[in-house]
């Protein structure tokens, strides 16, 4: 009879324990979601309530503050959306040509100085952003590209970004020598290879460097902030800032509206292609 009734015990502390984790999943869950939520459900409500009622739930349930923040300002919100979309879909193309470009020379060409402009390139890594901004805003600024989006796309297509060529050189070396061997039997020449068999191989990778590229542009208030002076090229992160004023009457609702509308390009993004994001970066430095 002792037998019998244990394994049952157990059943029961097992789906206890079980239970118990999952609320506390759960109640985590909610913790790290409560600001987004708290913003959401913000923006659905009038000034007065924001900050008054602690409930998600609106109390009066009003679209006023999205026509407002869409229209309200002098320039449309839907021009800084244009803005950054151009700006960040410009990047993303610059990343991944430079970069993966870089990533097979350090690869699979043979030249001199390879080991030591690989650790320079490492070397930038660790390099604060602050150290060089005055340097490069003196450049800028006498080649006459302050207040153009020149700043903060044309270093993309001149592969600065060193996390991303050092993420695509671990996938590439994964990627079988034998390959590019049987391709120069063949006849093909580095830029087939490239082209034709390390392209082909290195979507996961591709779309990690993709991804988190549109994402950092997307959400890039810094350099935007630095290089960019009229309303009409500002990208959707500066145009939040207009929504509050420290000297005078801030527009809390308008904010929190349109904040849902930028965040809402990042989460489609990431709901889409999440499995071509999680891929490249588990496999990244794996043998093949």
């Amino acid at each position: 009879m002792t037998d019998a009734v244990t394994p049952s015990i157990s059943r029961e502390r097992s789906h206890a324990t079980r239970a118990f984790l999952y609320a506390g999943l759960i109640a985590i869950t909610f913790a790290m979601l409560y600001p987004l939520l708290w913003m959401v459900s913000s923006s659905f409500k009038p000034d007065n309530e924001i900050f008054s009622s602690s409930s998600l739930i609106p109390e009066v349930f009003s679209l006023d503050a999205y026509s407002r923040g869409w229209n309200g300002l002098s320039v449309s919100f839907g021009r800084f959306f244009l803005n950054s979309l151009f700006i960040a879909v410009l990047s993303v193309v610059g990343n991944l040509a430079s970069c993966s470009l870089a990533a097979f020379a350090f690869t699979r060409l043979h030249f001199f100085g390879r080991n030591f402009w690989f650790a320079l390139m490492l070397g930038t890594l660790m390099m604060p952003q602050h150290a060089v901004l005055i340097p490069q805003y003196v450049l800028f600024l006498n080649l006459g590209w302050v207040n153009t989006i020149l700043p903060l796309v044309v270093p993309k297509f001149l592969a600065m970004d060193a996390f991303f060529i050092f993420l695509m050189v671990q996938f590439f070396r994964g990627i079988p020598r034998e390959l590019d061997e049987a391709a120069t039997m063949d006849g093909c020449g580095p830029w087939r290879i490239y082209f034709k068999i390390i392209l082909p191989l290195s979507i996961p990778v591709l779309a990690t460097a993709a991804i988190f590229s549109f994402i950092w542009t997307w959400d890039d208030f810094f350099a935007p902030l630095i290089y960019l002076n009229d309303a009409d090229s500002y990208t959707v992160q500066l145009g939040l800032r207009t929504f509050v004023d420290s000297s005078g009457q801030s527009d809390w609702s308008a904010l929190f509206a349109m904040s849902t509308l930028v965040v809402l390009p990042v989460f489609v993004l990431f709901l889409f292609f999440q499995r071509l994001l999680i891929e490249g970066i588990a496999t990244t430095g794996m043998k093949r």
